[in-house]
């Protein structure tokens, strides 16, 4: 298990880790009270796409969880700044309505986008939409995934995530995707520089076994994984990684800190 003299920070995956659904998962609120008190910083960083920070923050203080929007790093927010840093203008966004309107800077153009950026578009996905996104990339537009998760995990059970998409986009152009989000490096470096800690002062927790743990561990953190959310025991005992620590739930950190 994880020597907590060792920690200075954290780091938090939301979905799976602190609610499923519009449910919380028991214990997530009392953790964060007792990190405040105890003056051990954290944020939060997040794959989800559907949502803006502002209104993931509504979602979550609607179960009681006490998070502020400036808390959450979202792959969406780390996108933007992409897309500003190399001067892009002109872009295809394949998001949720409420997330494309962060990226009203940006003029959209699906014909001669220079960047094509990928979210979670749910049952919007068709060969027509794929076939064209194929085409863009082929043009030269730079392909940009908001991350590659295989799976997440719903109230109705497990469901495909946007990873299988940009995977097969991958494949057909022999063009690899910008990945902004988890398990990018240089995301959780983004997430370092906001708690002003070294990598190794700091512990991600999640439930994703190969963005969440594997990817902090990549990025020199400690990772810890809960079985909650998208943990299935077989999937990360075949992973090929080791978790510094695993837990229940999250509830179980207020034991170790």
């Amino acid at each position: 298990m994880l020597a907590f003299t060792e920690v200075r920070g954290m780091l938090f995956d939301l979905d799976g880790v602190f609610f499923v659904g519009c449910e919380a998962i028991p214990g997530g609120a009392e953790l964060l009270v007792g990190l405040k008190a105890r003056g051990i910083p954290y944020r939060f960083v997040t794959n989800t796409t559907t949502l803006s920070r502002a209104n993931m923050a509504v979602k979550l203080q609607a179960m009681n969880l006490p998070i502020q929007a400036e808390e959450i790093i979202s792959a969406p927010y780390a996108a933007l700044l992409h897309l500003r840093r190399n001067g892009y203008r002109a872009c295809q966004l394949l998001l949720a309505d409420q997330v494309c309107k962060e990226f009203s800077e940006f003029s959209c153009d699906s014909e001669q986008p220079q960047a094509v950026v990928i979210g979670d578009i749910g049952s919007a996905w068709s060969y027509a939409l794929l076939n064209q996104v194929f085409q863009r990339v082929m043009a030269g537009s730079e392909l940009i995934a908001l991350h590659k998760g295989k799976f997440w995990q719903t109230e109705a059970g497990l469901q495909l995530d946007i990873g299988a998409f940009v995977t097969g986009l991958e494949y057909a152009t022999g063009k690899a995707a910008t990945v902004i989000g988890k398990p990018s490096p240089a995301f959780f470096s983004a997430a370092l520089a906001e708690l002003d800690l070294p990598a190794h002062q700091v512990a991600m927790v999640g439930d994703d076994i190969d963005s969440d743990v594997g990817g902090a561990q990549q990025a020199g953190l400690k990772g810890m994984l809960v079985k909650t959310g998208k943990y299935r025991e077989a999937y990360a005992q075949a992973s090929g990684v080791t978790p510094d620590a695993t837990l229940a739930s999250i509830a179980d950190l207020r034991t170790l800190i």
